[in-house]
């Protein structure tokens, strides 16, 4: 259990475990797993994601980890990305690839079911037709999180290859995300890490 990734191991630890836990945001990135680590647990079957075949191209991926995350907004907004509909989409063609990005909201329960998505991947259980590029994290309240919930979060990120984390977007509660509306730095930031082009673009082209 040595070699363990500390981010993925004890499911729904206690917030103040994560504290000690938690590690500098420059030593997480430098340690942050690429691949699936041995010694990770597997999780129980009650707390792993669904799977779904998944015939479709798509740049990317994105797996909302719980109802709500943002898997939809996500994609759309970004040409050539899709949403998984919350479930592992596994290629239906031999020699493919689909490469995902968990996403989920920044409370205590989106934050767990991120750990809990990425012990999954972390534990080997997927097929290896399934690459992680990371997960994005989408503040679910304005402003400043509270520091057990940061915490928590250094724990996941140090079991991801990548974190994201995007703002919360107040006009987004009164109407959909719309393509055309200027999108903050760090949606755009995100897109281009994953070689994706918004839809705005695409629009502009047009």
């Amino acid at each position: 259990m040595g070699n363990a990734n500390r981010g993925l191991t004890g499911m729904e630890q206690p917030v103040e475990t994560a504290e000690v836990l938690a590690s500098s945001t420059r030593r997480a990135a430098r340690l942050a797993p690429t691949s699936p680590q041995p010694g990770v647990p597997i999780p129980d079957m009650v707390d792993r994601l669904p799977r779904r075949a998944a015939a479709w191209p798509a740049t990317v991926w994105w797996l909302g980890v719980h109802g709500g995350a943002g898997e939809s907004t996500l994609a759309g907004l970004a040409s050539g990305s899709r949403p998984a509909d919350h479930a592992w989409p596994i290629p239906t063609a031999n020699a493919t690839a689909h490469h995902v990005v968990l996403v989920a909201r920044t409370n205590y329960s989106g934050l767990i079911a991120a750990q809990r998505a990425a012990t999954e991947w972390a534990a080997n259980t997927l097929p290896h037709s399934i690459s992680l590029a990371g997960l994005v994290l989408i503040a679910d309240t304005p402003g400043r999180r509270p520091k057990p919930l940061r915490d928590l979060e250094q724990v996941i990120a140090g079991g991801v290859p990548q974190v994201w984390h995007l703002p919360w977007v107040n006009a987004w509660r009164f109407a959909p995300a719309s393509p055309l509306d200027p999108l903050p730095n760090e949606f755009r930031q995100l897109f281009a890490d994953l070689s994706l082009t918004t839809t705005s673009s695409t629009h502009a082209q047009n």
